[in-house]
């Protein structure tokens, strides 16, 4: 794991805590999703989602940003978000 996904992790569960949520269990997916903050995060300088796709529009791409402007409607109709990084309790 390189430093920017050790950053995402630490600041992921420092989210799901403060808002008494959990991180996916299943380390496989888990890791999945944390690797492709950190590619974005790298790439397109900011840790766009993984699961949705950029349009080229700031505003709209903004509210991509993990964890999204959808993250907590998501979590409390499923259970978890669309990357299934969060999860309900």
């Amino acid at each position: 794991m390189n430093e920017t996904e050790k950053k995402i992790l630490e600041d992921s569960r420092k989210h799901a805590a403060s808002l008494g949520l959990k991180l996916n269990s299943d380390e496989k997916i888990l890791g999945a999703v944390i690797a492709g903050l950190a590619k974005n995060t790298e790439t397109k300088g900011k840790a766009y989602c993984p699961c949705r796709p950029l349009e080229a529009d700031k505003e709209k791409d903004d509210k991509k940003i993990c964890p999204c402007y959808w993250h907590l409607e998501e979590i409390k109709k499923d259970g978890h978000c669309k990357c299934r990084l969060f999860f309900r309790v």
